[in-house]
C-alpha cells in the first residue's frame, strides 16, 4: 500500500493505527494475564487487614503515588538503595495497583519495616523535622481525623470479589478493627506492610 495514501487520508490512517494497536496489546500485554508469575502471590503475602486497607485509601487520598513509586525496577542503581525489585506476585491482591512512575520522593515498594512507627508519625506530621532537605508536604490532619468505619465491611467485601481471599470473619470483623483509630494509624500500618512479604 502506496504511505502517502495511508497518510494524506485520516479515514483510513485512524483504523489502521487502531488495527496496529490492538495487535500490539494482543502480543504483549494479553499473555501477561496468564502467566503464572503474574498471577500467583509471592510466598507469604497477606492480603491487607482491614486497618491497612483504610491507610492504603488515605494513601491514595493524599495523593501520595503522585510523588512516591512503589515499584523497584531491576537494575544496580535501584537494587542498592531500595532492596530487591518489585515482582508481579506482590501486587495480585492490588486493585488498583500503585506501582506509579515519578518519584519527586523515594521509592516506598520496601519501606515497611524499615523505620520505626514513631519515625513515620514525626515525618508525616512535619517531613523536615526528619529530613531537612525534605519538600514532602506536611500532613497534620490524619492526627485528628478518625477512620470512617461504616464503609470497610463493604471494601473487603468488594475485593473479596474480584479475588482477595478475605474470609467472611474478616469482613465482619472490618468495622471493629478500625474503629476508634485514627487516620494516621491506618496509614502508618499501611506503610509499614509494604514490601515485606520479600524478605531483605
Amino acid at each position: 500500500m502506496n504511505h502517502e495514501v495511508v497518510e494524506k487520508n485520516l479515514g483510513l490512517m485512524i483504523p489502521l493505527i487502531v488495527v496496529a494497536i490492538s495487535f500490539g496489546v494482543l502480543v504483549e500485554v494479553v499473555p501477561l494475564f496468564f502467566t503464572k508469575e503474574v498471577t500467583t502471590p509471592v510466598k507469604g503475602l497477606k492480603p491487607l487487614n482491614a486497618l491497612q486497607l483504610e491507610g492504603r485509601d488515605i494513601y491514595i487520598r493524599e495523593g501520595c503515588t503522585v510523588c512516591h513509586t512503589q515499584m523497584i525496577r531491576p537494575f544496580r542503581a535501584e537494587t542498592e538503595r531500595y532492596g530487591h525489585y518489585s515482582v508481579a506476585g506482590e501486587s495480585v491482591y492490588e486493585h488498583p495497583f500503585l506501582w506509579g512512575s515519578k518519584r519527586t520522593g523515594p521509592d516506598l515498594a520496601r519501606v515497611g519495616e524499615k523505620y520505626s512507627d514513631a519515625w513515620h508519625r514525626a515525618h508525616l506530621y512535619d517531613p523536615r523535622d526528619v529530613v531537612p532537605e525534605s519538600n514532602m508536604p506536611a500532613f497534620p490532619w490524619l492526627f485528628t481525623t478518625k477512620v470512617d468505619p461504616s464503609k470497610t465491611a463493604a471494601k473487603l467485601n468488594a475485593l473479596s470479589k474480584v479475588g482477595v481471599p478475605y474470609t467472611q470473619e474478616d469482613i465482619d470483623g472490618a468495622a471493629e478493627m478500625v474503629e476508634g483509630k485514627y487516620e494516621i494509624e491506618a496509614l502508618v500500618a499501611y506503610l509499614q506492610q509494604l514490601g515485606t512479604a520479600i524478605k531483605r
